[in-house]
C-alpha cells in the first residue's frame, strides 16, 4: 500500500509539473526556405527546402502551434517575375498544410525579383510590417527591406548590405511599443544585434525604442544562416539556423516556441536548429 501510495503521490506531482509547463502560447518559426527550382549553389539546397518544409508541417500538426512565422527569404531570386511567381505559389502551397495562423516577414530574396505588393499578394498578407495581440502579449513583425533613403526594395534596386527599417516605420514602431498593453515579442529578417552585412544599418535606433519600451522579451530574426543568441540591453535577440543550408533531412531547421507562465521563453529546435529556455 506504501508504494500505491508513493506512485500515486508521484504521478500526482507530475501532474501537476506538466499543468505548470502548459503554455500560454505555442508558436512555430522558421527561416530562409530560399525555395527555387534550381541547381545547389556551395551549401545551399534551393530544391531541397519544399521537403524539408514538409517535415517541418508534420512536426507541427502534432504540437498544433497557434501560429507560425516565417522570418524571411521565403523564396530565392529567378531570372524573371513569371518563374519568381510560380516558385511563390508552389512553396506556399507547402506552407498552408502548416497549422495555426501564418505570418511571413519580408527578406531580400523575397522582393529581389518580385516587388513588396506581389510578394504580399502571393502570401496573402496585406502589409509588411504590423502588429497584433494573442494570448496576452504583443507582436510585431518588421520590414528592414528599405535601402538608406527609404525605397522599398524590389526588382533587384538594392543593394543587400543597405538594409534599414524606414523613417515612417520607426515613427509608427515608437507608437506601436507605447501603446501596447502586453509583454512583446517581435520577428525581423535581418539582423538587429550585430554591425556589418547582415545587421540592419540603424538598429542602434531600433534597439534604443525596444529597450526603452521595457516591454520587448525577445527578437526572433534570420537572414544570417546561423544560430546565435545574444542578451542586449535585457531582450534576447535569437537568429534561426536556414532551412537551405545543407542537404538531407538532417540538415532541416525550424522551432517550436512556448510562452510559459512568467514569461518564460523555450525554444525547442528540431534538425539543426538549437534549443533555448529564457527567463
Amino acid at each position: 500500500m506504501a508504494s500505491s501510495a508513493l506512485d500515486v503521490a508521484t504521478a500526482s506531482r507530475l501532474i501537476a509539473q506538466e499543468a505548470d509547463e502548459q503554455p500560454r502560447l505555442r508558436m512555430g518559426l522558421l527561416t530562409d526556405t530560399h525555395y527555387a527550382d534550381k541547381t545547389p549553389a556551395g551549401t545551399r539546397h534551393y530544391r531541397e527546402s519544399i521537403d524539408k518544409l514538409a517535415e517541418a508541417a508534420e512536426q507541427f500538426a502534432d504540437e498544433a502551434p497557434t501560429m507560425v512565422i516565417e522570418l524571411g527569404d521565403f523564396i530565392d531570386a529567378a531570372d524573371d517575375v513569371a518563374t519568381e511567381k510560380k516558385w511563390l505559389d508552389e512553396i506556399v502551397a507547402e506552407f498552408k498544410k502548416l497549422p495555426g495562423e501564418k505570418h511571413f516577414v519580408l527578406g531580400n530574396h523575397c522582393v529581389a525579383t518580385l516587388t513588396k505588393p506581389e510578394f504580399l499578394d502571393g502570401v496573402g498578407q496585406e502589409r509588411s510590417y504590423y502588429s497584433f495581440d494573442k494570448a496576452g502579449y504583443h507582436f510585431v513583425v518588421l520590414d528592414a527591406c528599405f535601402r538608406n533613403d527609404d525605397v522599398a526594395y524590389g526588382r533587384n534596386n538594392f543593394d543587400w548590405t543597405d538594409t534599414n527599417v524606414s523613417a515612417a516605420e520607426l515613427e509608427w514602431l515608437e507608437a506601436d511599443l507605447a501603446a501596447a498593453e502586453h509583454k512583446i515579442i517581435i520577428f525581423g529578417h535581418q539582423r538587429l544585434d550585430v554591425e556589418g552585412h547582415y545587421g540592419v544599418k540603424n538598429a542602434p535606433q531600433v534597439r534604443k525604442l525596444l529597450e526603452q519600451s521595457g516591454k520587448v522579451l525577445a527578437v526572433f530574426q534570420g537572414h544570417n544562416h546561423v544560430n546565435e543568441h545574444q542578451l542586449l540591453g535585457g531582450i534576447h535577440y535569437c537568429t534561426l539556423m536556414a532551412v537551405v543550408e545543407g542537404s538531407g533531412d538532417e540538415n532541416n531547421a525550424y522551432a517550436i516556441v512556448d510562452i510559459l507562465a512568467g514569461d518564460v521563453l523555450r525554444v525547442r529546435g528540431f534538425r539543426k536548429q538549437q534549443h533555448y529556455q529564457w527567463t
